[in-house]
């Protein structure tokens, strides 16, 4: 099996490079050590390139950017129907790499956009989604129902996104299985405040549930998908203006990452702040 290259690409000319090399040691340690043991098949690293001209030929780049038209972030297919990302980024706000690993982990899972899975109907209960009768086909979207900041981890100072596991599909719950790395969700389907889901109906068309607001979940009618390259990029593009603003600015409120995720955040950026007399002690050592 080929290994997939994920490369990121910093557009914003903004990045410390010192925190984008960080962050590229942490999403590979999640595509390589968390991610495999929930979704199998997935053989992946990540590295960062300092520019366009760096980056390798066949591998899947995600661009850091400054700003995007609504539906034109995260997934995308090239021209050679190759996965690729946009993720906006800042050099004010370090939770674009939750944003980051949302995408990556969502590319490997389904890296051309087009992966369903067969299980149990849910509908909106109240403030809750719950199981009803009938069968949707959910696409695979793995971070998508657990989104939010503040479900997030920490891998070495760096912010990932949490991600379900293939139980998250099952039929009933099951002692002892995991629904999401961290156990965030904790029975099938279920859906957190500032997740969606999206699955197409007995008549072809597609719906989601979303939470992206702080009100209950909604539903969100995207009509008939027709014949597209890929349903996940055809979903984000019908999801319309107001939809896609809402869903990233939840996605990028640094004010909802728990306590001690932003605490660890903050100490690794102070690290990364005492480069010069970390380098100053690393050529006494080393005799540089």
């Amino acid at each position: 099996m080929t290994q997939s290259q994920i490369v990121l690409v910093d557009q914003t000319h903004e990045i410390d490079p010192t925190l984008l090399h960080s962050a590229a040691l942490a999403l590979n340690s999640q595509v390589t050590q968390d991610l495999p043991g929930c979704w199998s098949g997935i053989d992946a690293a990540v590295s960062y390139a300092p520019s366009l001209a760096a980056v390798p030929q066949g591998s899947w780049p995600v661009f850091l950017v400054k700003s995007l038209p609504p539906g034109e972030g995260g997934y995308h297919m090239d021209k050679r129907n190759q996965p690729y990302a946009k993720v906006i980024a800042s050099s004010a706000d370090e939770t674009w790499t939750i944003d980051a690993s949302h995408e990556i982990v969502e590319m490997l899972a389904d890296p051309y956009g087009n992966r369903t899975q067969s299980s149990q109907a849910i509908a909106i209960s109240g403030n809750d989604v719950v199981d009803t009768s009938g069968t949707f086909s959910y696409l695979v979207e793995a971070c998508d129902p657990c989104e939010a900041n503040n479900y997030a981890y920490e891998i070495a100072g760096i912010a990932v996104s949490d991600f379900i596991t293939p139980h998250f599909y099952d039929a009933s719950v099951t002692s002892g299985v995991t629904y999401s790395f961290k156990a965030n969700i904790q029975r099938p389907r279920q859906l957190l405040p500032g997740g969606y889901i999206s699955y197409t109906l007995p008549d072809g068309s597609m719906q989601q549930i979303l939470w992206v607001d702080p009100g209950p979940p909604t539903y969100n009618n995207l009509g008939p998908t027709g014949a597209v390259r890929s349903l996940r990029e055809a979903v984000h593009a019908e999801m319309g203006a107001k939809l896609d603003a809402m869903k990233h600015e939840r996605r990028r409120d640094p004010s909802t990452l728990p306590a001690g995720l932003a605490a660890r955040m903050a100490e690794h950026r102070a690290r990364l702040g005492r480069g010069a007399e970390r380098a100053s002690l690393l050529t006494a050592n080393y005799e540089l």
